[in-house]
């Protein structure tokens, strides 16, 4: 059961989704920052599969079991922090009781605070790739990061206003002691016009990836050739153009399939195959396995 200070968003046909206004916020409508065992306790349905509209992250000092990020299982375990972006799906599995430090801020709570609005762009943690978001801490590192959590949490229980800035700065600390540990922190080399092309590339592929499938089209929207995009995605990330767009329509796909109440056939459309025979080989070519037999999968594992 959903506790009663929370509102449920979104479709019927989505993956159950929260805003951060739904939460009792850390005197402010912009961040919820809270010790871990408290949050786990009093927010016991966020276990299951769902998604957020803002950043999340977690510092785990305590507890053990998994938990999956886009439908990628990480280990529960002291020592390990991670970070999600809007809109990615998240659910734990403790097998025992966990605690730590939890933040959730809005996309724009830094915004007015930080004159370059790509800042967090810097931090290979907020990429939305799962496999960059879960790091686990060295020990001489741990002690800092639970200074800094500490402090963000003592700010919230003085008697005076919250001073926003001061929490921030705390948080823009974390970020850049992660950063540093972890050595996370891209080179200064990606402020150049090829890495604001595929960082345009990324954006127009999350907008459009429903309706456009393929490289020269998004290339087009680009002003450059296929092969020019193709070199540009093969040069930073290792991948194909065609890659990149088609791991973000099976990414939806995963995220459509472990709600039951979406037909197979529904999801095709939604995702714009012209038949539902055509997405199914589409889904087995690529993940090996058929979307209904994902879906029974996942959503036993989910307890669904």
């Amino acid at each position: 059961m959903l506790s009663k200070d929370l509102v449920l968003l979104g479709m019927r046909s989505d993956i159950p989704i929260y805003d951060i206004q739904t939460f009792n916020a850390y005197k402010n409508d912009g961040i919820l920052v809270s010790r871990f065992r408290h949050y786990a306790k009093q927010h016991h349905h966020l276990h299951s599969a769902h998604r957020h509209r803002f950043y999340h992250l977690v510092f785990f000092t305590e507890g053990s079991g998994t938990q999956q990020i886009d439908f990628k299982k990480f280990e529960v375990k002291p020592g390990l922090i991670y970070f999600m972006v809007p809109g990615q799906v998240h659910s734990w599995d403790f097998a025992s009781e966990p605690d730590g430090y939890l933040i959730n801020f809005e996309s724009d709570f830094l915004s007015s605070f930080l004159l370059n609005p790509a800042y967090l762009d810097q931090f290979s943690f907020f990429n939305g790739k799962p496999n960059s978001q879960v790091i686990e801490l060295p020990e001489t590192i741990q002690q800092n990061i639970i200074a800094i959590f500490e402090s963000i949490l003592k700010e919230g229980q003085v008697e005076n206003p919250i001073n926003d800035d001061f929490v921030k700065t705390l948080l823009i600390q974390l970020f850049i002691e992660v950063g540093r540990t972890e050595s996370v922190i891209k080179q200064s080399s990606l402020n150049s016009y090829n890495h604001t092309l595929l960082k345009n590339f990324q954006q127009l592929i999350e907008t459009n990836y429903r309706q456009l499938k393929l490289p020269k089209q998004y290339a087009e929207l680009l002003y450059i050739t296929p092969n020019h995009l193709n070199a540009l995605c093969n040069d930073f990330l290792g991948v194909s153009a065609g890659t990149l767009i088609r791991d973000r329509i099976i990414l939806e796909a995963k995220r459509l399939l472990i709600n039951v109440d979406l037909r197979i056939v529904e999801i095709a459309e939604k995702l714009n195959f012209s038949d539902q025979s055509y997405f199914i080989k589409f889904f087995k070519k690529y993940e090996n396995i058929t979307p209904e037999k994902f879906r029974k999968l996942n959503t036993s594992t989910h307890g669904k």
